[in-house]
């Protein structure tokens, strides 16, 4: 088994404190930081696919997704020089009415392993509160909404929809949670959807570069 592959067994089954120096040595053997990166993202997609199939819940995915933070510790300091076009800000939220975190930290943790700058404003938060923070922040370039209540689909259509009338500009919106789709997506106006927090990475990435 390669130093990779063992790194990815390990984030599979949250094993958060063999993760930092089994990538340590993946690197010491020369294997590149975005490709043990990489194969960490593969690791978190097939927990994502476990979990919606029900063979892991919620405790897993965390542990899961602690392994995956140790190892992105260890190759931040060599990404963020990959990363020096830094893609700029990503404002993430969840939408308002919604309390759910461990989707959105998720999400927040993979997209700045790519290179932005995170703005996380938590939970329950309003359209006004998303505008407000592209304000406040230097080169927002993106958006993240998330939602994991159906009732709360309003909200994030009222939320992106704010932002586009906003007359705030430079930025893409990308929405996601169990409950949102591609046709969802589309049919609210966002730029983008992901359906789990590895291909939100790839997806914001592919957004603000187009």
């Amino acid at each position: 088994m390669s130093k990779i592959e063992e790194v990815k067994a390990k984030v599979e089954t949250g094993k958060a404190k063999l993760v930092a120096g089994l990538v340590q040595e993946a690197l010491d053997e020369g294997n590149q930081a975005g490709d043990i990166l990489q194969g960490m993202i593969e690791s978190m997609g097939v927990v994502g696919d476990k979990f919606s199939t029900g063979e892991l819940f919620v405790p897993e995915m965390l542990m899961a997704a602690k392994a995956m933070s140790k190892g992105v510790e260890v190759l931040k300091p060599l990404l963020t020089g990959e990363a020096t076009s830094s893609l700029g800000t990503c404002v993430i939220g969840t939408v308002q009415g919604d309390l759910h975190d461990i989707g959105k930290n998720l999400v927040s943790m993979m997209i700045e392993s790519v290179g932005f700058r995170m703005v996380d404003l938590g939970v329950d938060v309003s359209a006004e509160k998303f505008a407000n923070a592209i304000r406040e922040n230097d080169n927002v370039t993106l958006v993240a909404c998330s939602g994991l209540l159906t009732s709360t689909m309003p909200a994030m259509k009222e939320t992106v929809q704010q932002l586009k009338d906003s007359g705030l500009t430079g930025f893409k919106v990308i929405v996601g949670g169990a409950p949102v789709t591609q046709e969802m997506a589309d049919e609210i106006g966002a730029d983008g959807f992901a359906p789990d927090a590895g291909s939100a990475a790839v997806k914001a990435k592919e957004l603000v570069s187009a």
